[in-house]
């Protein structure tokens, strides 16, 4: 054999070596960024829409707690949120189940396993335009049994995988794992979800989901237009910030409502799936105290195509990070997070809680685009309006990141100050 076959030979030996040293060393359930398919045979279209208003009533359940004790920014995905609770749904039973169902809005699972699935197999559809994906997963405790059938039900309906870690004798070395699973699947941008200390020998189940998004604007900003300019963080009170400037030609058109109280704006990414509508508040202090699906709704109805003189919207990258146990506590799932928690649907046993549910996601929003990520983890233990139309966010705003087509609100958040 001559040295370029012994040559050639020697690499593919590493590269099969490769393989199992990788198993051993990263035991994921799938490909990071190539989720499953889930069975989506029986949805409709209005049971799409059962679980979309599902979602985004919860989107506006859980702002309505945030601010009451977020004072600057906020940004998370409900989506996210509804899909890892969805999935421990599954296992709940009585009034663990009964509480949660309220919280969520979960219709009957008849209905939420198909069409949840629908909507989880659309957010996966590849396409050149854009880069949108989510994944969920459930991480079991070694040796300790778990029930066919739920397993079964979350592989099927929420493309939830299952793969096998030691808590009790790994604890940390299996947070790593998970973490890193999190970190691949959402493009670098969600790192170390799970904190030191949060796993130990009496967890036995950690269901994750993980959400990112990529997209141009389908009509982008000049960056030669952006400068710094003032931002009104109060009424009182600017702080410089990156201003992106839009000058629209003559033949656009952008669905816009102005409501006396906010305007509201929508941004539509390449590819027309996905869009940011922007709800720009006089008063946002005020406007968030009414804020709601059904006024989001009312809005979204007074939309029409306008033409646009310019529009002015600030550069902002951020990072959020929340303990859910006492929003979700405080909507009402109550019973979930201590001793009378009954997840027998997981195990044929009472002996399950919830100890821990934590959130992280991240955006950036420049003149190309949009990147946004987020991951959710459930650690399951035992027991006057000028002539010219000019849309300026140079105060603080909401935004929310949806699916065009169904209204399904993947990202939300409130920007106070771009700068952070």
């Amino acid at each position: 054999m001559d040295k370029r076959k012994l040559w050639i030979a020697g690499i593919a030996l590493f590269a099969i070596s490769l393989v199992p040293i990788a198993a051993i060393f990263l035991p994921y359930p799938y490909p990071p960024i190539k989720p499953p398919q889930a069975n989506d045979e029986g949805s409709t279209a209005q049971g799409v829409r059962e679980v979309v208003r599902a979602n985004n009533g919860f989107a506006f359940k859980l702002y309505s707690e945030l601010i009451k004790t977020e004072e600057g920014n906020i940004f998370y995905s409900p989506y996210s949120i509804f899909s890892a609770l969805a999935m421990t749904y599954e296992g709940a039973r009585g009034e663990t189940a009964e509480e949660m169902k309220d919280v969520f809005n979960f219709p009957e699972i008849d209905v939420l396993r198909p069409n949840f699935a629908a909507i989880y197999n659309s957010i996966n559809e590849m396409s050149k335009e854009w880069e949108l994906r989510s994944g969920n997963a459930l991480w079991l405790q070694k040796d300790y049994a778990f029930l066919e059938e739920y397993l079964n039900n979350v592989e099927e309906y929420y493309g939830g995988k299952a793969e096998v870690l030691d808590f009790i004798e790994n604890a940390e070395e299996s947070r790593k794992t998970i973490n890193s699973f999190i970190e691949e699947q959402t493009n670098h941008k969600i790192k170390d979800l799970i904190p030191p200390g949060y796993l130990n020998e009496y967890t036995r189940l950690v269901l994750t989901n993980a959400i990112y998004f990529r997209g141009d604007w389908k009509w982008a900003f000049d960056e030669s237009l952006t400068r710094d300019e003032d931002f009104w963080i109060g009424p009182n009170s600017t702080e410089k910030v990156q201003m992106m400037h839009m000058i629209p030609n003559e033949t656009i058109r952008f669905n816009y409502a102005d409501m006396g109280d906010a305007q509201i704006l929508e941004l539509p990414y390449r590819g027309d799936k996905i869009s940011m509508l922007i709800i720009l508040p006089n008063n946002i202090e005020a406007f968030e105290r009414s804020l709601t699906l059904e006024k989001l709704d009312e809005y979204r109805a007074e939309m029409k195509g306008e033409k646009l003189d310019e529009i002015c919207l600030p550069k902002f990258e951020i990072d959020t990070k929340y303990s859910l146990v006492e929003p979700l506590s405080a909507l009402g799932m109550h019973t979930a997070f201590g001793e009378e928690a009954d997840f027998s649907g997981m195990t044929g046993r009472r002996e399950l809680f919830i100890s821990k549910i934590v959130h992280q996601a991240y955006v950036k929003v420049d003149e190309k685009g949009t990147e946004a990520a987020a991951a959710t983890a459930v650690i399951i233990n035992l027991t006057a309006i000028p002539e010219r139309k000019v849309f300026r966010a140079d105060h603080p705003f909401i935004f929310i990141i949806q699916e065009i087509e169904t209204g399904n609100i993947l990202f939300m958040g409130r920007i106070v100050n771009p700068s952070g």
